[in-house]
């Protein structure tokens, strides 16, 4: 949403130069965006209007450190964060702030980016800057959000930026190796140098879908569905909260299929030493959740697909009867939330018991038509809090946040300005971005204003 994509010095980041190479849909860029780096007082008078309690927002690595490392520190960059941050603890509401949401700065790319280990004690470094400038203010950070889209669609299917397709696997699976490490190091910092003063939280916002079998009744769909959601979520929440190590059955597959697909070099999952395992284990204070969409899966052989999918021996798909959006991956099924929160809580917060926040749900909007007029996704929203208050009330999990996204339609990598994700209408045709509440802005404001009666009858539930 920032734009501003070269103002006040900051650095080139790998989504500039995807836009720029005509990589997004109708060779759309960031270079303007949704304009917010020049207009924070325009936005956070917005979310007072909207009622938030919370806003969630990622801070620009490359805004910060135009070259990736401190010394190329901008005092401009950091200024406006902090403006952005006064404006919100002013206004009452909760600055979220996550450190990495995709946008590595292309000068780090140029030197190999998330393929190279050198990638780990920056960003351990530009963790520690951001925790020492803002941590005061915010006091609740992700490290990164949806890892996994990083390492699948950016490394594997060249779908993302830097758009690299990996055919053979071995600096895909490098890429969420340096990932896990730069995570655990931040949250050591963090925990070493910041949270006696400061006492905040630190995380990790993880995606997935909700995989079912396609046939239940089928021992082999049934395995199938559990390499799905290992292969997703277990990739990097089984280091995280389980013992700093994949799991087993991520091993397993990867080392069945790891002369299918060679290419030039086989596909090894990278491992990690004894101490590195113990410095990944149980590095965050609640589990972050990204959730949109689920699928049916069922076993079958992946050939040289790239990705996981590919490796995984799995094909996932979707029940005809499901509702689309205006996205080709994403359909609604409320229940698949439901379902996900409770295996979640099963598996990995049994030993590792920290609370789930909901770090992103929500469905886009065709562009065309009528641009404030998103019944669909008010019936979206509806249906999957819903589903997150019948796990909390039925199901024992403990869903302590929801957040949708978004505040307002943006920049959604290859698709462009082409898909709305926005509660708020922006125009990407006037030169001011005019921004418009849609008919789910209402329908929000409502939710958020009845939160204080839902949480006397729930518990402690943050709708943000």
């Amino acid at each position: 949403v920032e734009g501003a994509w070269a103002a006040d010095g900051k650095g080139e980041t790998i989504w500039d130069r995807f836009g720029h190479e005509n990589q997004a849909f109708n060779n759309h860029t960031v270079d303007t965006a949704c304009d917010s780096y020049r207009k924070v007082d325009v936005d956070v008078y917005l979310l007072r209007g909207l009622g938030v309690n919370t806003y969630q927002f990622s801070i620009s690595w490359a805004r910060v450190f135009p070259s990736g490392y401190r010394a190329s520190m901008s005092n401009e960059g950091v200024l406006y964060y902090n403006n952005l941050i006064n404006a919100l603890v002013e206004s009452g509401i909760r600055p979220v702030a996550t450190l990495y949401h995709w946008d590595l700065p292309q000068a780090m790319q140029d030197e190999g980016g998330w393929t190279k280990d050198f990638i780990v004690e920056a960003f351990k470094d530009y963790a520690d800057f951001c925790f020492s400038q803002f941590g005061d203010r915010v006091k609740d950070w992700n490290t990164f959000s949806s890892p996994w889209v990083v390492s699948h669609a950016g490394y594997g299917t060249g779908e993302h930026a830097p758009g690299l397709i990996l055919l053979h696997f071995v600096l895909l699976f490098q890429v969420t190796h340096n990932i896990l490490k730069s995570h655990a190091e931040a949250w050591h910092v963090y925990n070493d140098k910041y949270r006696g003063p400061q006492g905040g939280k630190v995380g990790i916002a993880l995606n997935s879908d909700w995989a079912q079998p396609g046939d239940p009744m089928k021992p082999e769909d049934v395995a199938a569905a559990e390499r799905y959601l290992e292969f997703m979520l277990g990739w990097f929440a089984h280091p995280i909260f389980i013992d700093g190590d994949y799991s087993q059955v991520l091993k397993t597959q990867i080392e069945k299929k790891k002369t299918d697909c060679t290419g030039s070099v086989p596909a090894v999952l990278p491992t990690f030493t004894a101490e590195e395992k113990a410095r990944i284990k149980g590095t965050s204070d609640f589990f972050g959740l990204n959730h949109y969409t689920s699928r049916l899966v069922s076993s079958s052989v992946g050939g040289c697909v790239p990705g996981p999918q590919g490796v995984g021996d799995f094909r996932a798909y979707v029940d005809p009867s499901w509702p689309t959006t205006a996205s080709d991956w994403i359909v609604s099924l409320p229940s698949g939330l439901r379902s996900l929160l409770a295996y979640i809580k099963n598996k990995y917060l049994t030993t590792h018991n920290v609370p789930i926040y909901i770090t992103g749900n929500g469905m886009p909007t065709e562009y065309s038509g009528d641009p404030l007029n998103d019944t669909s996704r008010i019936d979206y929203l509806s249906g999957y809090i819903n589903e997150a208050l019948k796990a909390i009330t039925d199901d024992g999990v403990d869903v302590q946040r929801f957040t949708v996204q978004s505040f307002m339609d943006g920049f959604e990598g290859k698709q462009g300005y082409s898909e709305r994700f926005g509660l708020l209408h922006v125009n990407f045709e006037d030169s001011s971005r005019p921004r418009s509440p849609k008919q789910s802005a209402y329908f929000y404001a409502q939710i958020i204003e009845q939160n204080a009666h839902i949480i006397t009858i729930i518990r402690k539930v943050h709708i943000t």
